[in-house]
Protein backbone atom coordinates (compact mmCIF):
# COMPACT_ATOMS: atom_id res chain seq x y z
CA UNK A 1 0.00 0.00 0.00
CA UNK A 2 2.89 2.36 0.73
CA UNK A 3 4.19 1.83 -2.81
CA UNK A 4 0.78 2.72 -4.30
CA UNK A 5 0.57 5.77 -2.03
CA UNK A 6 3.97 7.06 -3.20
CA UNK A 7 3.02 6.41 -6.83
CA UNK A 8 -0.20 8.40 -6.37
CA UNK A 9 1.71 11.35 -4.87
CA UNK A 10 4.06 11.43 -7.86
CA UNK A 11 1.18 11.01 -10.31
CA UNK A 12 -0.68 13.92 -8.74
CA UNK A 13 2.42 16.12 -8.94
CA UNK A 14 2.67 15.29 -12.64
CA UNK A 15 -1.03 16.09 -13.11
CA UNK A 16 -0.48 19.50 -11.45
CA UNK A 17 2.35 20.25 -13.90
CA UNK A 18 0.22 19.23 -16.89
CA UNK A 19 -2.75 21.29 -15.69
CA UNK A 20 -0.69 24.38 -14.86
CA UNK A 21 -1.09 26.12 -18.26
CA UNK A 22 -4.87 25.82 -18.05
CA UNK A 23 -5.81 26.12 -14.37
CA UNK A 24 -4.88 29.03 -12.12
CA UNK A 25 -4.62 27.10 -8.84
CA UNK A 26 -2.59 24.35 -10.48
CA UNK A 27 -0.29 26.98 -11.97
CA UNK A 28 0.24 28.68 -8.62
CA UNK A 29 1.01 25.38 -6.89
CA UNK A 30 3.36 24.24 -9.67
CA UNK A 31 5.25 27.54 -9.64
CA UNK A 32 5.33 27.61 -5.85
CA UNK A 33 6.92 24.16 -5.69
CA UNK A 34 9.59 24.72 -8.36
CA UNK A 35 12.95 24.76 -6.58
CA UNK A 36 11.06 24.93 -3.29
CA UNK A 37 13.18 22.54 -1.25
CA UNK A 38 16.40 24.31 -2.22
CA UNK A 39 14.90 27.63 -1.11
CA UNK A 40 13.72 26.09 2.16
CA UNK A 41 17.14 24.59 2.84
CA UNK A 42 18.90 27.90 2.18
CA UNK A 43 16.43 29.90 4.27
CA UNK A 44 16.45 27.50 7.19
CA UNK A 45 20.24 27.17 7.16
CA UNK A 46 20.58 30.96 7.32
CA UNK A 47 18.02 31.16 10.12
CA UNK A 48 19.79 28.42 12.08
CA UNK A 49 23.13 30.16 11.68
CA UNK A 50 21.75 33.53 12.78
CA UNK A 51 19.58 32.17 15.58
CA UNK A 52 22.06 29.93 17.28
CA UNK A 53 19.88 26.81 17.39
CA UNK A 54 16.45 28.25 18.04
CA UNK A 55 13.74 25.68 18.70
CA UNK A 56 11.25 25.46 15.85
CA UNK A 57 7.52 24.74 15.78
CA UNK A 58 6.12 23.67 12.42
CA UNK A 59 2.41 24.40 11.83
CA UNK A 60 0.77 22.94 8.72
CA UNK A 61 -2.60 24.08 7.33
CA UNK A 62 -4.26 22.69 4.23
CA UNK A 63 -5.80 26.01 3.24
CA UNK A 64 -7.21 29.28 4.53
CA UNK A 65 -9.95 27.77 6.70
CA UNK A 66 -7.48 25.57 8.54
CA UNK A 67 -5.18 28.56 8.97
CA UNK A 68 -7.96 30.37 10.83
CA UNK A 69 -8.17 27.35 13.13
CA UNK A 70 -4.42 27.27 13.64
CA UNK A 71 -4.04 31.01 14.03
CA UNK A 72 -5.03 31.14 17.73
CA UNK A 73 -2.28 28.62 18.48
CA UNK A 74 0.32 30.62 16.55
CA UNK A 75 -0.70 33.83 18.28
CA UNK A 76 -0.63 32.21 21.72
CA UNK A 77 2.81 30.67 21.07
CA UNK A 78 4.19 33.98 19.87
CA UNK A 79 2.70 35.80 22.89
CA UNK A 80 4.33 33.31 25.29
CA UNK A 81 7.63 33.15 23.39
CA UNK A 82 8.12 36.67 22.00
CA UNK A 83 10.86 37.81 19.66
CA UNK A 84 14.06 38.87 21.41
CA UNK A 85 13.62 36.73 24.52
CA UNK A 86 15.70 33.69 25.54
CA UNK A 87 12.55 31.54 25.26
CA UNK A 88 11.84 32.58 21.66
CA UNK A 89 10.43 29.90 19.34
CA UNK A 90 10.80 29.99 15.58
CA UNK A 91 7.48 29.29 13.80
CA UNK A 92 7.43 27.74 10.33
CA UNK A 93 4.01 27.76 8.61
CA UNK A 94 3.16 25.65 5.56
CA UNK A 95 0.15 25.45 3.26
CA UNK A 96 -0.92 22.82 0.79
CA UNK A 97 -3.39 24.97 -1.16
CA UNK A 98 -2.65 28.18 -3.09
CA UNK A 99 -5.85 29.68 -1.65
CA UNK A 100 -4.19 29.59 1.76
CA UNK A 101 -0.59 30.37 0.83
CA UNK A 102 -1.24 33.23 -1.57
CA UNK A 103 -3.45 35.09 0.92
CA UNK A 104 -1.35 34.48 4.04
CA UNK A 105 2.21 34.32 2.66
CA UNK A 106 3.02 37.57 4.45
CA UNK A 107 1.47 36.65 7.81
CA UNK A 108 3.72 38.52 10.27
CA UNK A 109 3.71 36.12 13.24
CA UNK A 110 5.35 33.27 11.33
CA UNK A 111 9.10 33.37 10.76
CA UNK A 112 8.85 31.48 7.47
CA UNK A 113 5.91 30.53 5.24
CA UNK A 114 6.15 27.89 2.51
CA UNK A 115 4.12 25.68 0.27
CA UNK A 116 4.35 22.10 1.50
CA UNK A 117 6.52 20.06 -0.89
CA UNK A 118 4.86 16.93 -2.28
CA UNK A 119 4.84 14.07 0.23
CA UNK A 120 7.52 11.84 -1.29
CA UNK A 121 9.98 10.07 1.03
CA UNK A 122 12.91 12.18 -0.21
CA UNK A 123 11.04 15.49 0.03
CA UNK A 124 9.84 14.70 3.54
CA UNK A 125 13.32 13.79 4.77
CA UNK A 126 14.86 16.93 3.24
CA UNK A 127 12.15 19.22 4.60
CA UNK A 128 12.32 17.87 8.16
CA UNK A 129 16.13 17.91 8.12
CA UNK A 130 16.07 21.56 7.01
CA UNK A 131 13.37 22.84 9.38
CA UNK A 132 14.42 20.70 12.38
CA UNK A 133 11.09 21.04 14.24
CA UNK A 134 10.78 20.11 17.89
CA UNK A 135 6.98 19.98 17.45
CA UNK A 136 4.84 19.62 14.32
CA UNK A 137 1.20 20.70 14.47
CA UNK A 138 -1.23 19.59 11.77
CA UNK A 139 -4.50 21.54 11.80
CA UNK A 140 -7.74 19.52 11.57
CA UNK A 141 -6.62 16.98 8.98
CA UNK A 142 -4.06 16.20 6.25
CA UNK A 143 -2.20 13.11 7.36
CA UNK A 144 0.90 12.73 5.17
CA UNK A 145 2.56 9.35 5.65
CA UNK A 146 6.09 10.30 4.61
CA UNK A 147 6.16 13.54 6.60
CA UNK A 148 4.92 11.79 9.72
CA UNK A 149 7.50 9.03 9.20
CA UNK A 150 10.29 11.59 8.74
CA UNK A 151 9.22 13.42 11.91
CA UNK A 152 9.25 10.16 13.86
CA UNK A 153 12.72 9.27 12.51
CA UNK A 154 14.01 12.77 13.33
CA UNK A 155 12.73 12.51 16.91
CA UNK A 156 10.23 15.38 16.61
CA UNK A 157 6.82 15.28 18.29
CA UNK A 158 3.71 15.58 16.15
CA UNK A 159 0.02 16.22 16.80
CA UNK A 160 -3.22 17.12 15.09
CA UNK A 161 -5.44 19.85 16.56
CA UNK A 162 -9.16 20.61 16.13
CA UNK A 163 -9.52 17.20 14.50
CA UNK A 164 -12.85 15.60 13.86
CA UNK A 165 -13.45 11.97 12.91
CA UNK A 166 -16.59 10.40 11.46
CA UNK A 167 -17.43 6.70 11.12
CA UNK A 168 -17.77 6.86 7.33
CA UNK A 169 -14.19 8.05 6.75
CA UNK A 170 -11.31 5.94 5.49
CA UNK A 171 -9.69 5.36 8.89
CA UNK A 172 -12.49 2.99 9.93
CA UNK A 173 -12.69 0.87 6.78
CA UNK A 174 -11.68 -2.77 6.93
CA UNK A 175 -9.68 -2.75 3.72
CA UNK A 176 -6.06 -2.15 2.72
CA UNK A 177 -6.49 1.61 2.46
CA UNK A 178 -8.14 1.73 5.89
CA UNK A 179 -5.26 -0.23 7.40
CA UNK A 180 -2.70 2.05 5.73
CA UNK A 181 -4.41 5.22 6.96
CA UNK A 182 -4.64 3.84 10.51
CA UNK A 183 -0.93 3.15 10.28
CA UNK A 184 -0.40 6.72 9.05
CA UNK A 185 -2.25 8.43 11.89
CA UNK A 186 -0.58 6.02 14.29
CA UNK A 187 2.63 7.97 13.63
CA UNK A 188 1.12 10.99 15.42
CA UNK A 189 1.99 11.42 19.09
CA UNK A 190 -1.18 13.26 20.13
CA UNK A 191 -4.72 13.86 18.89
CA UNK A 192 -6.62 16.95 20.03
CA UNK A 193 -10.19 16.39 18.85
CA UNK A 194 -13.29 18.54 18.75
CA UNK A 195 -15.77 16.22 20.42
CA UNK A 196 -16.42 13.03 22.39
CA UNK A 197 -17.64 11.15 19.29
CA UNK A 198 -14.23 11.61 17.65
CA UNK A 199 -12.48 10.37 20.80
CA UNK A 200 -14.73 7.26 20.91
CA UNK A 201 -14.05 6.49 17.25
CA UNK A 202 -10.30 6.76 17.78
CA UNK A 203 -10.64 4.55 20.84
CA UNK A 204 -12.33 1.91 18.70
CA UNK A 205 -9.18 1.56 16.59
CA UNK A 206 -6.75 1.51 19.47
CA UNK A 207 -5.97 5.13 20.32
CA UNK A 208 -6.66 5.59 24.01
CA UNK A 209 -6.97 8.60 26.33
CA UNK A 210 -3.20 8.78 26.84
CA UNK A 211 -2.99 10.01 23.22
CA UNK A 212 -6.44 11.52 22.63
CA UNK A 213 -7.68 14.71 24.28
CA UNK A 214 -11.09 16.30 23.74
CA UNK A 215 -9.98 19.93 23.60
CA UNK A 216 -12.68 21.47 21.42
CA UNK A 217 -12.30 23.60 18.32
CA UNK A 218 -9.82 26.49 18.19
CA UNK A 219 -12.14 28.32 15.76
CA UNK A 220 -14.22 29.37 18.77
CA UNK A 221 -11.16 31.12 20.20
CA UNK A 222 -10.53 32.77 16.85
CA UNK A 223 -14.04 34.18 16.35
CA UNK A 224 -14.22 35.44 19.94
CA UNK A 225 -10.86 37.20 19.46
CA UNK A 226 -12.07 38.64 16.15
CA UNK A 227 -15.25 39.96 17.72
CA UNK A 228 -13.40 41.47 20.67
CA UNK A 229 -10.90 43.23 18.41
CA UNK A 230 -13.59 44.37 15.95
CA UNK A 231 -15.62 45.83 18.83
CA UNK A 232 -12.81 48.31 19.36
CA UNK A 233 -12.83 49.42 15.70
CA UNK A 234 -15.41 51.88 14.46
CA UNK A 235 -17.08 51.41 11.09
CA UNK A 236 -18.84 54.74 10.58
CA UNK A 237 -20.07 53.76 7.13
CA UNK A 238 -21.85 50.70 8.58
CA UNK A 239 -23.25 52.80 11.42
CA UNK A 240 -24.62 55.26 8.88
CA UNK A 241 -26.27 52.45 6.91
CA UNK A 242 -28.16 51.08 9.93
CA UNK A 243 -28.86 54.42 11.62
CA UNK A 244 -32.50 54.89 12.49
CA UNK A 245 -33.74 51.58 11.04
CA UNK A 246 -36.88 50.13 12.61
CA UNK A 247 -36.70 46.62 11.17
CA UNK A 248 -33.91 44.07 11.82
CA UNK A 249 -30.91 44.27 9.48
CA UNK A 250 -29.81 41.01 7.83
CA UNK A 251 -26.11 40.42 7.17
CA UNK A 252 -25.48 37.85 4.45
CA UNK A 253 -21.95 36.47 4.50
CA UNK A 254 -19.95 34.53 1.87
CA UNK A 255 -22.90 34.14 -0.49
CA UNK A 256 -22.82 32.21 -3.75
CA UNK A 257 -25.19 32.40 -6.73
CA UNK A 258 -27.83 29.97 -5.37
CA UNK A 259 -27.86 31.81 -2.03
CA UNK A 260 -28.32 35.14 -3.77
CA UNK A 261 -31.22 33.83 -5.82
CA UNK A 262 -33.30 33.11 -2.72
CA UNK A 263 -32.06 36.25 -0.97
CA UNK A 264 -33.29 38.35 -3.90
CA UNK A 265 -36.77 36.90 -3.43
CA UNK A 266 -36.57 37.76 0.29
CA UNK A 267 -35.49 41.33 -0.57
CA UNK A 268 -38.49 41.71 -2.85
CA UNK A 269 -40.82 40.31 -0.19
CA UNK A 270 -39.50 42.51 2.63
CA UNK A 271 -38.81 46.01 1.22
CA UNK A 272 -38.79 47.46 4.75
CA UNK A 273 -35.65 45.53 5.75
CA UNK A 274 -32.05 46.52 5.03
CA UNK A 275 -29.50 43.98 3.83
CA UNK A 276 -25.71 43.85 3.98
CA UNK A 277 -24.33 41.27 1.53
CA UNK A 278 -20.71 40.06 1.35
CA UNK A 279 -20.44 37.82 -1.76
CA UNK A 280 -17.90 35.02 -1.75
CA UNK A 281 -16.81 35.91 -5.28
CA UNK A 282 -16.02 39.57 -5.90
CA UNK A 283 -16.75 39.73 -9.61
CA UNK A 284 -17.71 43.33 -10.38
CA UNK A 285 -20.26 42.58 -13.11
CA UNK A 286 -21.95 39.98 -10.92
CA UNK A 287 -22.20 42.43 -8.01
CA UNK A 288 -23.67 45.11 -10.26
CA UNK A 289 -26.23 42.58 -11.51
CA UNK A 290 -27.12 41.66 -7.92
CA UNK A 291 -27.82 45.29 -7.04
CA UNK A 292 -29.79 45.83 -10.25
CA UNK A 293 -31.93 42.71 -9.78
CA UNK A 294 -32.67 43.61 -6.16
CA UNK A 295 -34.65 46.66 -7.30
CA UNK A 296 -33.17 48.49 -4.31
CA UNK A 297 -31.10 51.57 -3.82
CA UNK A 298 -27.81 49.75 -3.43
CA UNK A 299 -24.26 50.85 -2.76
CA UNK A 300 -20.92 49.06 -2.99
CA UNK A 301 -18.43 49.56 -0.18
CA UNK A 302 -15.60 50.37 -2.58
CA UNK A 303 -17.71 53.09 -4.23
CA UNK A 304 -18.10 55.08 -1.05
CA UNK A 305 -16.29 58.41 -1.32
CA UNK A 306 -13.66 59.73 1.02
CA UNK A 307 -16.11 62.46 1.98
CA UNK A 308 -17.95 61.37 5.12
CA UNK A 309 -20.83 63.72 4.43
CA UNK A 310 -21.51 62.44 0.93
CA UNK A 311 -21.17 58.78 1.85
CA UNK A 312 -23.31 59.12 4.96
CA UNK A 313 -26.25 60.53 3.00
CA UNK A 314 -26.00 57.80 0.38
CA UNK A 315 -25.83 55.09 3.03
CA UNK A 316 -28.82 56.39 4.96
CA UNK A 317 -30.95 56.25 1.82
CA UNK A 318 -29.64 52.86 0.64
CA UNK A 319 -31.34 49.59 1.60
CA UNK A 320 -28.64 47.26 0.20
CA UNK A 321 -24.96 47.51 1.05
CA UNK A 322 -22.56 45.15 -0.76
CA UNK A 323 -19.18 44.50 0.84
CA UNK A 324 -17.04 44.06 -2.29
CA UNK A 325 -13.68 43.58 -0.57
CA UNK A 326 -12.16 41.01 1.76
CA UNK A 327 -11.38 41.32 5.45
CA UNK A 328 -14.48 43.26 6.52
CA UNK A 329 -17.16 40.65 7.15
CA UNK A 330 -16.29 39.52 10.67
CA UNK A 331 -16.63 43.10 11.93
CA UNK A 332 -19.71 43.93 9.86
CA UNK A 333 -21.80 41.25 11.58
CA UNK A 334 -22.07 43.47 14.65
CA UNK A 335 -24.46 45.77 12.74
CA UNK A 336 -27.08 43.10 12.05
CA UNK A 337 -29.77 41.34 14.03
CA UNK A 338 -29.86 38.12 12.00
CA UNK A 339 -27.51 36.49 9.52
CA UNK A 340 -27.57 34.32 6.44
CA UNK A 341 -24.43 32.25 5.76
CA UNK A 342 -23.71 31.17 2.20
CA UNK A 343 -22.45 27.90 0.76
CA UNK A 344 -25.28 25.65 1.90
CA UNK A 345 -26.41 24.94 -1.66
CA UNK A 346 -22.92 23.92 -2.74
CA UNK A 347 -20.11 22.07 -0.99
CA UNK A 348 -21.11 23.26 2.48
CA UNK A 349 -21.74 26.36 4.54
CA UNK A 350 -19.11 28.90 5.43
CA UNK A 351 -18.28 30.15 8.93
CA UNK A 352 -21.43 30.41 11.06
CA UNK A 353 -19.47 31.21 14.22
CA UNK A 354 -18.35 34.67 13.08
CA UNK A 355 -22.00 35.72 13.02
CA UNK A 356 -23.17 33.79 16.08
CA UNK A 357 -20.46 35.28 18.30
CA UNK A 358 -22.10 38.70 17.81
CA UNK A 359 -25.37 37.38 19.25
CA UNK A 360 -27.18 36.74 15.98
CA UNK A 361 -29.46 33.86 15.00
CA UNK A 362 -28.28 32.27 11.77
CA UNK A 363 -29.84 30.92 8.58
CA UNK A 364 -28.19 28.81 5.88
CA UNK A 365 -28.87 26.32 3.10
CA UNK A 366 -29.43 22.55 3.39
CA UNK A 367 -25.81 21.29 3.22
CA UNK A 368 -24.69 21.89 6.77
CA UNK A 369 -24.65 18.53 8.56
CA UNK A 370 -20.89 18.04 8.17
CA UNK A 371 -20.37 21.09 10.39
CA UNK A 372 -20.76 20.19 14.06
CA UNK A 373 -21.30 23.78 15.22
CA UNK A 374 -24.11 24.29 12.69
CA UNK A 375 -25.83 21.09 13.83
CA UNK A 376 -25.56 22.23 17.45
CA UNK A 377 -26.85 25.73 16.66
CA UNK A 378 -29.90 24.22 14.93
CA UNK A 379 -30.50 21.90 17.89
CA UNK A 380 -30.41 24.92 20.22
CA UNK A 381 -33.03 26.69 18.10
CA UNK A 382 -30.72 29.60 17.26
CA UNK A 383 -30.11 28.56 13.64
CA UNK A 384 -32.24 27.15 10.86
CA UNK A 385 -31.64 25.50 7.52
CA UNK A 386 -33.77 26.55 4.54
CA UNK A 387 -34.21 24.62 1.31
CA UNK A 388 -35.48 27.46 -0.86
CA UNK A 389 -36.90 30.96 -1.11
CA UNK A 390 -40.33 30.17 0.33
CA UNK A 391 -38.86 28.55 3.42
CA UNK A 392 -36.44 31.44 3.84
CA UNK A 393 -39.24 34.02 3.63
CA UNK A 394 -41.40 32.09 6.09
CA UNK A 395 -38.58 31.65 8.62
CA UNK A 396 -37.55 35.30 8.45
CA UNK A 397 -41.16 36.40 8.83
CA UNK A 398 -41.55 34.24 11.94
CA UNK A 399 -38.29 35.44 13.47
CA UNK A 400 -38.62 39.17 12.87
CA UNK A 401 -42.31 39.07 13.76
CA UNK A 402 -41.37 38.26 17.37
CA UNK A 403 -38.60 40.74 18.35
CA UNK A 404 -38.22 39.44 21.91
CA UNK A 405 -37.72 35.85 20.74
CA UNK A 406 -35.33 37.05 18.01
CA UNK A 407 -33.24 38.79 20.65
CA UNK A 408 -33.25 35.72 22.91
CA UNK A 409 -32.15 33.53 20.00
CA UNK A 410 -29.29 35.90 19.33
CA UNK A 411 -28.23 35.97 22.95
CA UNK A 412 -28.21 32.19 23.10
CA UNK A 413 -26.10 32.03 19.93
CA UNK A 414 -23.50 34.34 21.47
CA UNK A 415 -23.45 32.37 24.71
CA UNK A 416 -22.97 29.13 22.76
CA UNK A 417 -19.83 30.45 21.05
CA UNK A 418 -18.21 31.98 24.10
CA UNK A 419 -18.93 28.94 26.29
CA UNK A 420 -16.86 26.80 23.91
CA UNK A 421 -13.78 28.98 23.76
CA UNK A 422 -10.60 27.77 25.44
CA UNK A 423 -9.35 24.99 23.14
CA UNK A 424 -6.09 26.83 22.45
CA UNK A 425 -5.09 26.95 26.09
CA UNK A 426 -5.94 23.28 26.64
CA UNK A 427 -3.78 22.24 23.70
CA UNK A 428 -0.77 24.34 24.62
CA UNK A 429 -0.96 23.27 28.27
CA UNK A 430 -1.03 19.60 27.23
CA UNK A 431 1.97 20.14 24.94
CA UNK A 432 3.88 22.01 27.64
CA UNK A 433 4.02 25.13 25.51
Amino acid sequence: MKYLYNCSIRAFSLAIALAAPFHRKARLLWRGRRGLLRRIERTEAAASSAGGGLQTIWVHCASLGEFEQGRPLIEAIRAKHPVGTPDYRRIVLTFYSPSGYEIRKDYPLADAIYYLPADTPRNARRFVAAVKPEQAVFVKYEYWYNYLSALRDFGAKSCVVSAIFRPDTVFFRKNAMGRFMRRTIGLLDRFFVQNDDSARLLGSIGFGPERVTVSGDTRFDRVVALADSAAAREMPWAEAFVEGVQEPVMVCGSTWGPDEEILLELMHARPEMKFIVAPHELDSARIDALIDRSGRKGVRYTHLTASDDGSTEILREATLLVIDTIGMLSGVYRYGQLAYIGGGFGRGIHNTLEAATWGMPVLFGPKYEAFAEAVELVALGVAASVSGAEELKATVAAWVGDPETLQRRGGSAGEYVRSRAGATRKILDALGM
